[in-house]
């Protein structure tokens, strides 16, 4: 069960969250407020393919040195404070970035991520990160999902391996924010059509009560078991997502284990798609009573290597000003306490990034991720302070 909520800003030797009025933040270790404000799909391999190896070799050599002169410089220089989820995407199809009728949240296709930084560079990056617990294959962008019976007892002990092998890993680092399990859960059904068991052929009342009481299985056994090797860092669950939307019943019993509520939402270039940004994470503050994430977030323009990446944003200033935007209708929300931005060097997968893929930064757009992030952390800490 989630820890209650202190209402200081005293520091107690690892992150927590804190509710001051009505105004939520994160409480860093030695005290005082945190806006996160993190970089996702942080990946070395981005700088690996034929046409950029050169480039890593000559200013890198090793992923070693990889991270302290290219990660490390640039999300210091960018005013970012936190890493993201280091996973990056490498394979699969977004299908046809023109075409404006393909669904890739409804496609089922083969998907696949790096592995992610390992421990030890997690915990000696020396910037507040977050840490995986990959508790179930039941991403909605995989293409043969496997849903587990959450009552078995194959799924209590793979979730207690998990937590003995990640969990002590990190439980007594105070950089570490807290656990991530699954990233886009299928908690509606899969386009394969394949879902939990126990789900066949209900529906109405029946089929919400059942699915709430899976719900609470799910996240009560995880979250029990990092409770056993962890008692000092944030639970955060499943990242929703919430362009695609989430059943109310599961964010419900999500809300009863965890501390925070993490959703992934891509937002237009209009200020109409901002302001439904707002309402989707507004509608599950109003589910959950918990501070919110938004854990994924990215925009993206036709640059030299992907010039059918078409998009609202005509240039690398506009993805700026849309940066800009998107994060300043957020940091005026009480609930919000962090972001996440999607992603860090462009690749041939993912197509778009912070950097171009020869591992020089967009210039234009840069400028107006350095000064919203150091806006954003301002603002937030000016509440607290007046």
């Amino acid at each position: 069960m989630a820890a209650e909520t202190k209402v200081t800003l005293d520091g107690e030797g690892y992150f927590r969250v804190a509710k001051i009025g009505d105004q939520w933040t994160f409480v860093k270790p030695d005290g005082g407020e945190f806006l996160c404000i993190g970089l996702n799909h942080i990946d070395e391999s981005d700088l690996r393919y034929e046409h950029n190896i050169d480039i890593w070799k000559k200013r890198y050599g090793s992923r070693q040195e990889w991270m302290k002169k290219g990660p490390l410089v640039d999300l210091e220089d960018w005013g970012f404070n936190a890493l993201g989820w280091t996973q990056q995407f490498v394979s699969g199809e977004f299908g046809d970035a023109g075409n404006t009728d393909f669904d890739w949240f409804g496609t089922v296709f083969n998907h696949g991520h790096s592995p992610g930084w390992s421990p030890t560079e997690l915990t000696s990056f020396g910037m507040p990160y977050v840490a995986n617990l990959s508790v179930a294959q039941i991403e909605d962008w995989r293409g043969s999902p496997t849903f587990p019976d959450v009552f078995s007892y194959d799924f209590d002990d793979w979730c207690a391996y998990l937590a003995r092998s990640i969990c002590t890993e990190h439980a007594e680092n105070k950089n570490l924010l807290g656990y991530f399990f699954v990233d886009i859960p299928a908690w509606v059904p899969h386009a394969s059509g394949r879902f939990f068991p126990g789900m066949e052929g209900l529906t109405g009342d029946k089929y919400e009560n059942r699915l709430n009481e899976i719900a609470i299985q799910y996240y009560k056994t995880v979250s029990n078991h990092i409770r056993k090797f962890d008692k000092n860092h944030l639970i955060f669950g499943d990242r929703f997502n919430g362009n695609k939307g989430f059943p109310n019943a599961v964010l419900d019993a999500m809300s009863k284990y965890v501390d925070v509520i993490p959703i992934q939402y891509f937002c237009g270039p209009t200020e109409e798609n901002r302001q439904e940004m707002v309402s989707v994470y507004a509608k599950a503050h109003d589910i959950t009573q918990k501070p919110l994430m938004n854990v994924d977030i990215g925009n993206w323009t036709a640059t030299k290597m992907n010039p059918d990446r078409a998009s609202g944003l005509a240039s690398q200033v506009d993805r700026g000003r849309n940066y800009a935007a998107s994060l300043g209708a957020l940091v005026e929300q009480p609930w919000f306490i962090g972001w996440q931005w999607c992603g860090y060097v462009e690749n041939l997968a993912r197509g778009w990034g912070i950097k171009d893929p020869w591992d020089n930064p967009y210039e234009d757009f840069v400028q107006y991720i350095r000064q919203s992030n150091q806006d954003a952390v301002t603002k937030h800490a000016k509440r607290f302070r007046s």
